[in-house]
């Protein structure tokens, strides 16, 4: 395995509230619970009646690393690195959406009933290692294609290549926001009704923008002022992965800018070592999404 103890989904709980005491108005709760029954955490600063940016990261096990990097840069925003940022725009945070798939990949979960079950997944995809082969919630089902924005389609292009059941990667599941975490996030993005959502995810040092021919307002010139930051690529998304993303319904239910970023380079999962030349990049296009793009 590639992963690191240095960091864990363990004290996450601790590290939320941590960084939400330090922020301005900042505040921290539970907005659902894993297959698993770990907490899922949000947390917000900033003024509310204002701007409502929401931060997401770690839908993918082996994208794991995105958590801490979501993590750092809520310090820094919280510790006032960008001043005045937070006067007009309340952020919202939810930085670990897949907690049991992280702590599968992450090497925290390695016995009892549910690893031994995706241990029985895995083994009927022999060519994906396990566990660090491993994006999907502990069921088996990924949660970036589990939005109701296409979901038929994404079931069609996945079942004919083979992912037609539950699976380390690219399953589906048997309905939209059948799994607990996607049900969770999209009841929090609804209560939140943010302007702007990002998804960080690795790799490739891409921003897919757009979800079919749907261009929200304002969203490309913000892509492009995201890709001027960070050094990124604005992109559409591929064929085989353009349907039932979390940012895909929210483009498509509420007409607003949402943007999948792809961190970094490599082979997921990408190694904790590459946490420090990853991270100053993902912080520009963060601190742009914040400040205004």
């Amino acid at each position: 395995m590639k992963n690191s103890t240095e960091w864990s989904p363990r004290n996450i709980g601790e590290q939320v509230l941590r960084t939400a005491s330090r922020g301005p108005n900042g505040a921290a709760g539970i907005y659902g619970r894993s297959v698993a029954g770990a907490a899922l955490r949000w947390f917000a600063m900033g003024r509310s009646g204002g701007r409502r940016v929401l931060l997401t990261a770690a839908h993918h096990a082996n994208e794991w690393i995105t958590a801490p990097l979501l993590m750092r840069f809520a310090g820094e925003l919280a510790a006032g690195v960008w001043p005045g940022a937070l006067d007009d725009t309340r952020v919202w945070f939810a930085p670990l959406v897949n907690p049991d798939g992280v702590s599968l990949v992450t090497g925290q979960l390695a016995s009892g009933a549910l690893y031994e079950n995706a241990r029985r997944i895995a083994e009927q995809f022999p060519a994906l290692p396990f566990p660090d082969g491993w994006k999907a919630n502990i069921r088996g089902v990924d949660l970036n294609l589990q939005y109701p924005a296409g979901w038929e389609e994404a079931k069609k292009i996945k079942y004919a290549a083979g992912w037609d059941r539950p699976a380390p990667r690219d399953y589906v599941g048997s309905a939209p926001l059948c799994a607990p975490e996607s049900r969770a996030l999209y009841r929090l993005t609804k209560r939140v009704s943010p302007d702007l959502v990002i998804a960080l995810h690795t790799q490739g040092r891409v921003i897919y923008w757009r979800y079919l021919d749907l261009e929200p307002p304002g969203a490309q010139a913000c892509g492009e002022a995201l890709a001027a930051a960070s050094g990124y690529t604005l992109e559409d998304t591929p064929y085989a992965s353009g349907y039932a993303g979390y940012k895909d319904w929210f483009v498509l239910e509420y007409d607003r800018p949402g943007y999948t970023v792809e961190c970094g380079e490599g082979e997921n999962p990408l190694p904790y070592s590459d946490f420090d030349s990853i991270y100053p990049d993902v912080r520009a296009l963060l601190a742009q999404a914040v400040l205004g793009c």
